[in-house]
């Protein structure tokens, strides 16, 4: 059996896929809609629409498996996200790469398979609308249009999920994205224990920049803050502008002294970037915390009310830490 390769594009193809937000959530009738016309199109048993994760392919949906998931390193869908063509596996017990994978010797006893990538606006690869068979398949010319056209429209109803849910001017989660995520993460049952902080920031002095230099200048004061948080905070973090000029990191597996340690690290960032830029103006801001944990599983709105209260107390005193 031939493991999948890794992309050379992984962790930015990982964090645009959890960017979404939309692992491990219900199945939606806008993407069963997608594999039920795939399944009878095609006359076959089973149609999926997967996404690839770090160590899993997960169905979005899922049509003809009693399962939601299946390890990624003996995936076909692991293979078909390394290019952009439809890739087609004829008959799996006929080809090496597969001929002895557990998918093909035991159930669902693959043979046929044919996956189409689900692209990401930047061209990376989510996952693929698939097609599988017990039996051998070959496909025509006009067949593969058809599965690329409705690949199509299952990457529309992924990327619509994400348009909305993203700020158009910094690029990262809108509140109702920031929300949609969060919550999720807060109820996933295999993170039950784990610890969640949350750092609220607001730009100090940003009216008096909208003021003297502009409301242009004022959003690339936003996009450069925005694009500072990305750099330095992780991928598996949520960043967020939640409207005007008020920003929240959510960090999962973050105690609140390591969320401390992780914003003084921030905050260099930021004063460095003060310190070498162009500009007539500073970005400075100021923090608040929440935290939450296994012990008292508190909501996101109650993380980002008292976030926002830790945040509000240090503008009352400016000798606190974080500014």
């Amino acid at each position: 059996m031939q493991t999948p390769d890794i992309p050379i594009d992984e962790e930015l193809r990982l964090s645009n896929l959890r960017s979404l937000g939309i692992l491990d959530t219900d199945a939606e009738e806008r993407f069963d809609r997608v594999t039920r016309l795939a399944q009878r199109m095609f006359d076959v048993p089973i149609a999926l629409v997967s996404l690839v994760d770090e160590s899993r392919q997960w169905f979005k949906s899922c049509l003809g498996l009693e399962v939601r998931e299946t390890p990624r390193d003996i995936s076909f869908c692991g293979h078909a996200i390394l290019g952009s063509e439809p890739f087609i596996v004829p008959d799996a017990s006929l080809d090496q790469r597969f001929a002895d994978n557990p998918l093909v010797t035991g159930p669902p006893n693959v043979r046929f398979y044919a996956g189409v990538p689900l692209a990401y606006g930047d061209g990376t690869k989510m996952g693929t609308l698939c097609i599988i068979d017990q039996r051998p398949h070959y496909l025509s010319e006009q067949d593969l249009e058809a599965l690329v056209d409705l690949a199509k429209m299952a990457e529309y109803e992924l990327l619509a999920t994400h348009i909305a849910s993203v700020d158009e001017l910094t690029q990262l989660f809108n509140r109702r994205g920031f929300i949609r995520q969060t919550q999720h993460q807060l109820t996933i049952p295999y993170l039950v224990k784990e610890t969640f902080s949350l750092v609220y920031m607001d730009l100090n002095l940003f009216k008096p920049i909208n003021d003297r230099f502009g409301h242009d200048e004022g959003d690339r004061a936003l996009q450069q803050f925005a694009a500072l948080m990305r750099e330095n905070f992780r991928s598996s973090d949520v960043l967020s502008r939640l409207g005007g000029d008020e920003f929240v990191v959510f960090m999962p597996g973050i105690n609140l002294e390591t969320a401390k340690q992780v914003l003084a690290r921030f905050k260099c960032a930021v004063e460095h970037y003060n310190q070498t830029s162009s500009h007539e103006y500073d970005l400075l801001y100021t923090a608040g915390f929440a935290v939450t944990d296994s012990a008292e599983r508190k909501s996101i709105d109650t993380l980002l009310k008292e976030a926002d209260q830790s945040m509000y107390a240090a503008k009352q005193n400016p000798s606190a830490e974080s500014k």
